[in-house]
């Protein structure tokens, strides 16, 4: 006899030669083919069986990109290519539905998703839709200044910067605004880009001609220090090291406007004009307004699960990566949403997924599990803690590659390792 919880799967069609009743497979619907949603369906589609579940995830892209290495692709120091890889690649396509489509909406009362063109019913659903970009209500920054969000913005961007100094020496009147490059944020995003920026522009100065000199990188950071959170140790090489690059600081300073010409910011009351043609906002994400449009109680866009990484009240949504919010109860606030964290809650939503399928054995509760952080600054130098240890320079960098390549095993095994690794060591 079949339990209560089950009587939903449960369709009386009855076969008129057999008499046969059968009993539909629950509907897994996935949202967002990123880290979180990737690792999900992958421990998913071997712990469930073939007719135990069936299991669709739905992303815009055919592909995965790795958001880790966005801030390469934009300053041109890494192809974008070298940055994504096809989902159908790592995935088990003989038991994952991939649907290629734009998630429009969430309607939580009839368990349906409406797709652009489409539309989705599920039985357990899992909301890991990434971020958008937060501009703070800064006025101008949507209108005029470039983000690191996904391949094409990185595209975009490198594009951008290149015709700035393709550009330059063509114009009877040289404007030093092309050559001005300021980014807004010196969070890990922020300083990485600036990383691979500041390696970048040499490459650029020797190719069309221009005197190093005229280039001018302005980081603005409103905080009272760069890498916020990080070891003070850290963050003073980091800066340092970049500071030698060329790029300029300008700490606890906060940007006011962003308009066709620049930025106006202000410290202590003081405001100030920079004129640049290149804009950069890398000052933080929030939640996907998807999640907020279907009624789920959040915090810019982002859902405090329960210990299990479902939706309050909600015990057929599981929310993960940058949808979701975790607190930190050792310092009482969230968790930072990174990459590690969605890979771990990914790994945790499969099993209790698994286990709602299944109806047996006990949910696992998600308890991060914070390795370390690196943040790169160029090629071959990088900052970071990793098992409690500091590290700094190539041994950071190091770390940081291999951190990078775990990433793509996790996913996809030694193959993607082989085919998007990155290798260049020294």
């Amino acid at each position: 006899m079949l339990r209560n919880s089950r009587i939903r799967f449960l369709t009386t069609n009855i076969n008129k030669k057999g008499g046969c009743i059968s009993v539909r497979k629950p509907r897994v619907v996935v949202l967002g083919g990123g880290y979180g949603g990737l690792i999900t369906v992958s421990r998913l589609q071997k712990l469930v069986g073939v007719n135990e579940a069936d299991i669709t995830l739905v992303n815009k892209n055919d592909y995965h990109y790795e958001t880790t290495w966005l801030h390469e692709a934009s300053a041109g120091t890494l192809h974008h290519d070298k940055a994504r890889y096809q989902i159908k690649d790592v995935i088990d396509n003989s038991r994952v539905n991939f649907v290629k489509n734009t998630v429009v909406a969430i309607n939580k009362d009839e368990k349906k998703i409406v797709l652009e063109n489409s539309e989705l019913h599920y039985d357990y659903l899992v909301v890991a839709l990434g971020s958008q970009p937060e501009t703070f209500g800064i006025k101008g920054l949507k209108e005029y200044a470039f983000g690191i969000t996904n391949i094409n913005s990185s595209r975009q961007l490198r594009e951008h910067i290149e015709y700035q100094f393709a550009t330059y020496n063509t114009e009877e009147v040289k404007r030093d605004e092309r050559l001005t490059i300021v980014v807004g944020g010196a969070g890990f995003t922020g300083i990485e880009f600036l990383g691979e920026l500041a390696n970048r522009v040499p490459q650029l100065c020797k190719e069309y001609d221009i005197d190093n000199k005229k280039v001018r990188i302005v980081c603005v950071e409103a905080a009272p220090t760069a890498l916020p959170g990080f070891d003070p140790e850290l963050v003073d090489y980091a800066v340092n090291h970049l500071q030698r690059k060329g790029v300029d600081f300008m700490i606890g300073t906060a940007i006011k406007e962003c308009t066709e010409k620049g930025i106006i910011v202000a410290k202590d009351d003081q405001m100030e004009e920079i004129k640049a043609d290149t804009v950069v906002w890398a000052a933080g994400v929030r939640g996907n307004n998807v999640v907020e449009e279907a009624g789920f109680e959040n915090m810019r866009g982002r859902v405090k699960v329960d210990e299990f990484l479902r939706a309050p009240g909600h015990d057929d949504v599981y929310i993960i990566g940058d949808c979701s919010l975790v607190i930190n109860e050792e310092i009482n606030r969230p968790y930072p949403p990174t990459a590690q964290i969605a890979m771990q809650q990914g790994e945790t939503c499969a099993k209790n997924l698994s286990v709602s399928i299944r109806e047996q054995g006990e949910m696992s509760g998600f308890k991060p599990e914070i390795k370390g952080a690196v943040a790169s600054l160029g090629e071959h130098d990088a900052v970071g803690v990793v098992f409690g240890k500091k590290l700094v320079g190539s041994k950071a960098s190091f770390m940081k590659k291999m951190i990078d390549n775990r990433a793509l095993y996790m996913v996809g095994g030694a193959p993607l390792v082989i085919k998007k690794g990155k290798f260049n060591i020294l």
